[in-house]
């Protein structure tokens, strides 16, 4: 049984093939993510991917609210997508049974060690949020939208935008103080960190938070198939 493990960001769509046991089977695949990035534009996208990939079902990651396959929210893509059955149009255009997630939501399902309440934060175009209390997530959990400091919330002070305002120093004060505040937040066993801009983390963490590759967020994507 192979899962096509998609994973959709503000940049970029990816796509990799996992067996059974969550084992990349080729080399990941990526196209930029279409402008305006609309359903149509973004399900055709994922579409080229698949065409050339051998599989039996699909695992999405959406960077927005999800509920039972229909999304929700989806503040850095297109308006057009609040309300868009992701799960149904994927699994009709495809012709495989399809499920879709929060990317971070999937990003935490392949890292947590299941032990404990255990945060994930992935620094990307947008700041997306995941938490998990003894391996169990808690769904719907948007914190990039709830106010941080300075009346901006996380994803306004540490998104991509912010990044490339501020540069790299200040972007790493800022997250060693969101860092802090989530901590007595959520008083967590662990944090993890990931998304395409943890690689630009330079301080020193706490021994109680861990980088994991971006590719995180496509492993995972096998978890979504493990009732």
């Amino acid at each position: 049984m192979k899962t096509l493990a998609v994973d959709i960001g503000g940049s970029g769509v990816k796509a990799l093939v996992l067996d059974e046991a969550g084992e990349p089977q080729n080399k990941r695949s990526r196209v930029d993510t279409p402008q305006p990035a609309t359903p149509e534009k973004i399900v055709e996208a994922i579409a080229e991917l698949a065409s050339a990939q051998a599989f039996d079902r699909v695992s999405v990651g959406f960077p927005g609210v999800v509920r039972q396959g229909i999304i929700d929210t989806a503040v850095n893509l297109d308006t057009s997508w609040v309300g868009f059955d992701l799960e149904k149009t994927l699994t009709e255009k495809l012709g495989k049974p399809t499920r879709v997630a929060n990317d971070a939501d999937i990003q935490g399902l392949g890292a947590v060690s299941g032990k404990g309440v255990e945060l994930v934060i992935t620094l990307g175009t947008g700041f997306g949020s995941a938490l998990f209390v003894d391996g169990k997530l808690v769904p719907n959990l948007e914190m990039g939208h709830h106010p941080f400091r300075k009346d901006q919330t996380y994803e306004e002070q540490l998104g991509r935008t912010a990044l490339e305002s501020i540069g790299k120093k200040r972007w790493n004060r800022r997250l060693e103080k969101a860092i802090a505040t989530l901590e007595h937040l959520f008083n967590y066993e662990r944090l993890y960190i990931g998304g395409g801009e943890a690689r630009q983390v330079t301080l020193n963490l706490p021994a109680n938070v861990t980088i994991v590759e971006n590719i995180m967020g496509i492993l995972g994507g096998i978890a979504l198939w493990r009732d």
